[in-house]
């Protein structure tokens, strides 16, 4: 059963890094070998990890479209949500890309000052396709990148046997399906660390990229860590966690199911609870016992209720505020009426992945079809970052022009020569210098 505790009685490891593991050796060793070997690592790992091990890597377009034309036949409720969840999560992300500005200023008189907001050339996005193969993050990853006008998208996805018999390479269906749909330009049947290796530095048949992005286990974030730098990344990711602030007004059974669908995730997962109401936490409590017996992922989602749930009784709701803020969640929930009180909490509130507020708005509709990113920063790290947008695959980069002669362009000449003085670099103050002849 989920531990209810007064916040008194909160641990200090509860607001730390959740760390499960260490995995860096035998990462970076696949790192090492893909950037050796190429696609001959990358088949001899896919042998040693993967349920299949095709010939080759890249997945036929045409295999990509008969998927999506299936999906239309005969799974026409999942085929719309889709396209709906497609829609929204690139409008959005298109109305974060004309928030970032082109602009050219004159800073003073005769110097010109810019900057620029270019896409990067190749995103490359990894869909895990364990025992839940996420065909939304299919949508998540593909739609920020089309957004930002990235020119090719590469896709890697973990290989699955193919139907008719032969070795040729096969993906998830419904993976294969929402690539398709949401515009990935090249999709790899190759999973697991190595597919970030081959993304990071290239193989024969896997193209180099300049940033990389998407969920994955704890071998796949290890990599992503290891190959930052040599390209970008969106964020590392540990398990999931949501932290609900209730109040009396909440309904039980809501919020009983929304840290449900969190905990179902994985048994590291972390479903939290915060209210001021001791009465509504033990209703909360009965509901999520009532709720996992009938839930087809009850074995998943007791061990994380059990291990990592809880439910914290706080003396206000302005406490339950602060907690969250301390503990940076990568969802937060405001499960309260409409208010004053929601009001303050919410102008309280500003450590979180996303924030959802009110009884209607449940964080499931964030993973699926709601506009948002469901790619979020865990264990504490929204404490200094957001979730994965469009702005992961844009650089801003700056510009400089300058007239001779104009008393902008002398004086920042001469604050050059000086400053370069100071540093004893003596070029520097030379090449400034002669600009003023």
């Amino acid at each position: 059963m989920i531990k209810i505790q007064k916040i008194s009685e909160i641990e200090k490891s509860f607001f730390g890094e959740r760390d499960f593991g260490d995995s860096i050796q035998s990462v970076r060793d696949i790192l090492r070998d893909v950037k050796a070997r190429g696609n001959e690592a990358l088949h001899d790992y896919s042998k040693k990890f993967d349920v299949a091990s095709p010939d080759s890597f890249l997945i036929a377009e045409s295999i990509l479209k008969a998927c999506a034309e299936k999906m239309q036949k005969e799974n026409i409720n999942l085929y719309n949500s889709i396209c709906y969840s497609r829609d929204l999560a690139v409008k959005f992300a298109k109305k974060q890309r004309e928030s970032f500005d082109d602009f050219e200023m004159e800073i003073a008189e005769g110097v010109y000052t810019g900057q620029k907001n270019i896409a990067v050339e190749k995103a490359g996005l990894y869909v895990p396709a364990g025992r839940f193969p996420l065909v939304s993050t299919v949508i998540m990853t593909t739609s920020p990148a089309v957004a930002a006008g990235v020119k090719e998208i590469v896709l890697c996805t973990p290989p699955r046997k193919n139907p008719d018999g032969s070795n040729n390479p096969y993906a998830d269906e419904n993976i294969m399906a929402a690539a398709y749909l949401c515009g990935a330009t090249k999709v790899f049947a190759c999973g697991g660390s190595q597919a970030i290796a081959a993304m990071a530095f290239g193989t024969e048949s896997i193209p180099a990229c300049d940033v990389i992005v998407g969920p994955g286990n704890k071998f796949v974030a290890e990599a992503k860590r290891l190959v930052y730098g040599t390209v970008g990344i969106d964020m590392i990711a540990g398990p999931t966690e949501v932290f609900v602030i209730a109040d009396k007004s909440a309904n039980p059974q809501w919020v009983a199911a929304d840290l449900l669908a969190q905990a179902e995730h994985d048994v590291v997962a972390q479903p939290v609870m915060a209210t001021d109401s001791e009465d509504f936490a033990k209703q909360v409590a009965a509901e999520i016992e009532k709720q996992l017996e009938t839930l087809s992922t009850k074995e998943t989602a007791r061990q994380s209720i059990d291990s990592f749930g809880r439910i914290i009784v706080t003396e206000n709701l302005e406490q339950a505020a602060e907690l969250a803020n301390k503990k940076a969640p990568e969802h937060l929930e405001l499960a309260m009426e409409e208010g004053p009180q929601r009001d303050k909490i919410q102008s309280i509130v500003h450590n979180y992945g996303s924030l959802f507020i009110g009884h209607g708005a449940a964080e499931v509709f964030g993973d699926y079809a709601a506009g948002l990113n469901h790619t979020l920063p865990t264990s504490g790290s929204a404490r200094f970052t957001g979730g994965l947008s469009v702005r992961v695959f844009i650089k801003t980069v700056t510009t400089l022009r300058t007239k001779e002669g104009k008393s902008g362009t002398v004086k920042s000449a001469e604050a050059s020569g000086y400053l370069g003085d100071a540093e004893g670099l003596a070029a520097h103050a030379r090449a400034a210098r002669l600009r003023l002849k």
